[in-house]
């Protein structure tokens, strides 16, 4: 079952205790692509630059990943510049430039119009709500958001939130839509804004979802009211923590998608596989370590986190 993820292909420069990369490829659309293609299929609608060569595009295309919907235009692809020097729980923006992504309007192609799950990554909510719009009838919509967004198009954002199955967003992300720094109380109020689902990641130490009362059909129609904890790994080497939490999104969505049924126990399943991508995105810079896994090493990591959370 193919999902469509909609978002960033990106080059970023980061500096972190462990070395710097200049234009290394990132954005929040090629960590996604890359964790889900170990699961299902995947198509992407991005936009790039002159910048992006055939090489670049080998990256996700030796993944299996659909690339047709990705734009070529004139002009440089955007690209980031972060530190991690004083704290690898943080990211220090350095520069942002938008370049070929300022004026990016998403269009699904004709292709992709029967994909059965959609990912909108971090980008603009218009955007995001134009892509749902071009895809009415997928089976599951999950999105992402930041700060940015939050703060300064609410309005736009709120229209998301009422078309997603599941939201994934950072502790500080949720306090900050909810306007509540006490997690659970936030997490109550932003699935009062229309997610069946929340889940909200705490970087080094896990994820937590939040269930609305019926979140699922079939097995997991029952009322929830407990939300559900998947543990993080603990790592003795960070290399570079950005797009882990793309990463993490990606390993859960691509397993969702791989399975039958979307069902309570399968979604618990996926936030351990979305930790276990999201455990090896960040051992190497920027999508290295993505590039040359193979389904064993991932499924030997899932067995360490099945026997990191489990008493017997």
């Amino acid at each position: 079952m193919a999902i469509l993820v909609v978002g960033s292909v990106a080059f970023d420069s980061i500096e972190t205790p462990q070395g710097r990369r200049d234009r290394c490829l990132g954005g929040a659309a090629t960590y996604f692509a890359l964790a889900a293609s170990y699961f299902t299929d995947v198509r992407v609608i991005a936009v790039v630059g002159e910048d992006f060569t055939a090489e670049h595009e080998a990256v996700l295309t030796r993944r299996g990943v659909d690339t047709q919907g990705l734009e070529h235009t004139s002009g440089k692809s955007f690209h980031w510049t972060g530190s991690y020097v004083k704290s690898l729980n943080e990211a220090q923006t350095l520069k942002t430039e938008l370049n070929v992504f300022e004026s990016f309007s998403p269009k699904v192609p004709a292709a992709y119009r029967d994909s059965e799950f959609l990912f909108l990554a971090n980008i603009d909510p218009v955007l995001q709500s134009s892509v749902r719009r071009q895809m009415p009838k997928v089976r599951m919509v999950c999105g992402d958001t930041m700060n940015y967004w939050i703060t300064g198009h609410r309005a736009n954002l709120a229209k998301v939130l009422t078309g997603l199955d599941a939201l994934l967003i950072n502790d500080g992300e949720a306090k900050l839509l909810a306007d509540d720094t006490n997690l659970v109380l936030a997490a109550r109020k932003i699935l009062e804004m229309g997610p069946k689902a929340l889940i909200v990641k705490h970087g080094e130490y896990g994820a937590t979802a939040f269930f609305s009362e019926h979140p699922f059909n079939g097995e997991g129609a029952a009322r929830m009211t407990l939300p559900f904890r998947a543990p993080a790994l603990p790592l003795d080497r960070v290399v570079d923590p950005t797009g882990a939490g793309d990463s993490f999104a990606g390993g859960f969505f691509g397993y969702l998608a791989s399975q039958q049924q979307v069902t309570l126990k399968n979604f618990k399943q996926a936030m351990f596989y979305g930790g276990v991508m999201g455990s090896f995105a960040v051992q190497r810079f920027g999508t290295e370590q993505m590039q040359s896994l193979t389904r064993e090493e991932i499924d030997q990591r899932f067995a360490l986190f099945r026997e990191l959370s489990h008493l017997d």
